[in-house]
């Protein structure tokens, strides 16, 4: 508990540490008075219940408190009983908020969880098919283009299991050599071959009772899938030159950026390993297919790098974004994050600007911008759907969606009113004006 004389006291306590719980103030105070505190207080921190004390009630006082956001009004004299009562109920009254705002979070789905970032609905799909996989021991694969967060779904998983306190072990079968592999990853006895001067636990054996993530796992030399298969359905391990056999426990996720299917067709991958690791598989989207997360992703990764820079920027700007929202992202999330970081590195002023972005963005905008359109659709059309998407993205932000449209506000809520969205429009807005007049098809004066 700290105690203040004065509302500057105060201040200085509610910005030295942690948000606390609960302030008592009295309504007179040296510098100020409680009113004043309260403001602040709720100013700074929201959640943190606030009671009024005072001897010179009123009932304009008392209606002030409560607009201003106190939990309680209360007039001298009371005694300590009453006192710790209206605490305890007002500390449950915040228990009570933040429980409801956690469940609030959880069920409206804000595009994270696990760390995996995205409304697309496919990434909320994958999310919920982590939330039903972790706790099993089923294999699982994880398919998708190198950047596209792989790992983070296999460590997603682990943590999430019931293993979580037991190792994650991890391997990348592209890195290792393939000489190499069978070693890193069965072990061997001493005296196995030349160098090996010693027992050697493999990674395998590392895992036990934790989980074990092969990455790129159709880089493994064809008689390792044999060995690997044999020891995932009989869990036993025999390291090289050794004649007796070992009991493993533990999971295995596999991924790979390649495509299975053809994998299996050219040799590469045995059929049979490929229906074992592949109990559960989950596909990770690349960037290009899931565009409108762009800037679900580029404002996180904005705020992460804004921080460890010392920066304040505090969006990214409507032209950056139209970069943004062009590029094919060859190189997915992890690119993205690059060229954020970047950004924020070059950025001087308060939003991130094109000219803060790395060159690739500039040559590809370079490139002449397509769009497939379906035959026989009509302009009309056409523009009621492009509002229709960016009010969606934007989550019915009239603003943002003028912004992005490049219309004048006036001109959008026309628009909206003429395609049928009128509770985005003001009521008074007019159907039709001149500036809905197609390009090109004025009137004459002859």
């Amino acid at each position: 508990m700290e105690t203040a004389k004065s509302v500057g006291e105060a201040t200085a306590l509610l910005r030295r540490g942690r948000p606390f719980d609960l302030v008592l103030t009295d309504l007179r105070l040296p510098d100020s008075d409680g009113i004043d505190l309260l403001t602040r207080v709720k100013g700074e921190t929201p959640d943190t219940q606030v009671i009024v004390m005072t001897a010179h009630g009123s009932l304009e006082i008392t209606i002030e408190a409560i607009k201003r956001g106190a939990y309680y009004y209360v007039e001298k004299p009371f005694t300590p009983d009453q006192i710790l009562l209206l605490a305890e109920r007002a500390l449950q009254f915040g228990a009570i908020k933040r429980e409801n705002q956690t469940l609030r979070d959880a069920l409206t789905d804000d595009g994270e969880a696990f760390g995996i970032i995205g409304r697309d609905a496919r990434m909320r799909q994958i999310r919920e098919t982590i939330r039903t996989v972790a706790p099993s021991d089923a294999s699982v694969l994880i398919e998708g283009e190198s950047g596209t967060g792989k790992e983070l779904v296999a460590t997603a998983l682990h943590v999430h299991s019931h293993r979580a306190a037991r190792p994650f072990i991890r391997i990348n079968c592209a890195a290792i050599p393939h000489e190499l592999i069978e070693s890193e990853l069965f072990g061997y006895k001493k005296g196995a071959f030349t160098g090996a001067d010693r027992d050697k636990r493999g990674l395998i054996d590392a895992a036990a009772g934790g989980t074990l993530l092969l990455d790129e796992i159709a880089e493994m030399p064809p008689h390792l899938q044999t060995k690997l298969l044999r020891v995932l359905q009989e869990r036993k391990l025999r390291r090289l030159g050794d004649e007796h056999e070992t009991e493993v426990d533990f999971r295995l996720i596999s991924s790979t950026n390649r495509d299975t299917a053809q994998m299996i067709k050219e040799g590469a991958l045995r059929k049979d390993l490929y229906f074992r690791i592949s109990t559960v598989k989950i596909r990770v989207l690349p960037l290009r297919e899931r565009l409108d997360d762009v800037a679900l992703l580029a404002e996180r990764f904005l705020q992460r790098y804004s921080e460890k820079y010392g920066k304040r920027i505090r969006a990214v700007s409507h032209a950056a974004f139209s970069l943004l929202a062009r590029y094919d992202w060859p190189g997915n999330v992890r690119e993205l994050e690059s060229v954020i970081e970047h950004a924020v590195l070059f950025t001087r002023e308060d939003q991130l600007m094109p000219e803060s972005l790395p060159e690739q963005l500039h040559a590809a905008q370079a490139g002449q911008f397509h769009c497939v359109i379906p035959p026989h659709v009509t302009m009309e059309e056409i523009e009621r759907e492009a509002i229709a998407q960016t009010l969606e993205r934007t989550g019915g932000n009239v603003k943002k969606t003028a912004e992005i449209l490049d219309y004048h506000r006036p001109t959008l809520y026309r628009k909206l009113k003429k395609f049928g969205f009128k509770s985005y429009a003001p009521p008074d807005a007019p159907v039709e004006d001149e500036d809905d007049a197609q390009p090109g098809l004025g009137t004459s004066s002859h």
